[in-house]
């Protein structure tokens, strides 16, 4: 049973004083202490549908105990690896300072938005500099603990909590001297009682992006899901979930975001259980219309967790029936031409269990670099799926 110290007591993980505790200490904004280890290692907490909850601070998951529910894996291991300590930067409060390599003001005519491009080559000299669209929803995911799936939560895991969970990452990081969640739009889900007060928040949160005639144009972050893919007089929209207007995008901006974003558009097509997701930065013209100027794509199954190809949703499927902890890797800024932990299973004795998925295609570059992020982390256990082999290895 882990414990928690919160000022000055010691609190069992379900003791109802615990529970007592928690309104209390989120008002005060105080950090709660895992007792995993020592010395003990914060936390904080965050408010999720009226419940108070305990979470680890970003990137702080391998600095507590291995048995610990708030243990993660090594980040060297995803595209998280490069990041750290560039793009990504903790500072003693917990909090993480990000660098983005998107704009959030638009200077002069509105020009042609466009989804941002991957790297070309499987360098990563230029990748660990700033966080690109995609990598930033990645970190959100990340962050957020939605890369985590186990049995237990099959139901419990909808649009609401997603948000949630998002929104409570985004507080704990800055970027360009203000917090992440001044920049971000995550649209609430809609409940017809509430329909006004969601309205008036809606406006509240959209009201300093509104384009004047003057001056530079204010841009903001927009994490969603997509509904569909529509036609427009010119140009498409795109219907998000929860969003009572569509976002614009332009001819020229279209064609470049369906070849970007061939795998995602046809794997999402493919399952009416998936789900897409979009990260975009938009603006509101003087007319009142939103606009996209950059955009990423990412599909999730119908637990929400990312997955790139089928032979990564064959394995989550799999996975996703078993009661132990199953952890994600996400890409951020690397290539598809690199290797990646496709899924961690922490909690696998006598040693964690890192799986990688090697695709068809891969080359001697790409078996070793594999080698070599192996070779690094002796004490994790590696499971290997070479698809050209043949079918799935036995889990572990």
């Amino acid at each position: 049973m882990r414990r928690f110290k919160i000022g000055e007591r010691d609190l069992d993980e379900t003791s109802p004083e615990l529970r007592e505790a928690l309104p209390h200490a989120y008002q005060q904004r105080l950090r709660p202490l895992c007792l995993c280890k020592e010395p003990p290692v914060p936390m904080y907490i965050a408010r999720m549908e009226g419940q108070y909850l305990i979470k680890r601070m970003p990137l702080s998951g391998r600095d507590h105990d291995a048995v610990c529910p708030a243990y993660e894996p090594p980040y060297e291991l995803s595209g998280l690896g490069p990041l750290i300590g560039n793009a990504i930067q903790i500072d003693a409060s917990g909090k993480a300072e990000l660098k983005l390599d998107f704009t959030l003001t638009k200077r002069g005519p509105r020009s042609a938005p466009g989804a941002p491009a991957e790297p070309s080559e499987p360098s990563i000299r230029s990748e660990a500099k700033k966080l690109s669209l995609r990598a930033m929803l990645h970190y959100l995911w990340e962050a957020g603990e939605l890369t985590e799936w186990r049995s237990v939560w099959v139901g419990k895991r909808g649009w609401g909590r997603v948000r949630n969970s998002l929104l409570n990452a985004a507080a704990q990081m800055t970027a360009r001297g203000s917090s992440l969640s001044d920049m971000l739009y995550v649209p609430e889900m809609y409940h017809p009682a509430d329909k006004d007060g969601i309205a008036a928040r809606r406006a509240a949160t959209l009201k300093g992006i509104q384009a004047t005639e003057t001056g530079p144009r204010k841009l903001m972050l927009m994490v969603a899901e997509v509904k569909e893919f529509a036609p427009a007089r010119e140009g498409q929209k795109i219907a998000v979930r929860h969003l009572p207007f569509p976002l614009m995008v332009e001819d020229g901006a279209w064609r470049r975001l369906a070849a970007r974003h061939e795998a995602e558009l046809e794997l999402w097509r493919s399952n009416e259980a998936f789900h897409l997701i979009v990260i975009c930065t938009f603006g509101i013209s003087t007319a009142g219309i939103a606009s996209l100027e950059e955009i990423a794509l990412m599909v999730v199954n119908e637990h929400w967790i990312p997955f790139e190809n089928i032979d990564e949703l064959r394995l989550l499927e799999k996975l996703s029936v078993l009661k132990r902890k199953s952890v994600k890797g996400l890409r951020f800024n690397l290539s598809r031409h690199q290797p990646i932990v496709s899924v961690m299973l922490p909690e696998q004795k006598p040693s964690p269990v890192a799986m990688f998925i090697v695709p068809a295609g891969a080359g001697e570059e790409y078996e070793h670099g594999l080698a070599g992020m192996i070779e690094a982390r002796p004490e994790i256990t590696p499971w290997i799926w070479r698809v050209a082999a043949g079918e799935m290895p036995r889990l572990p």
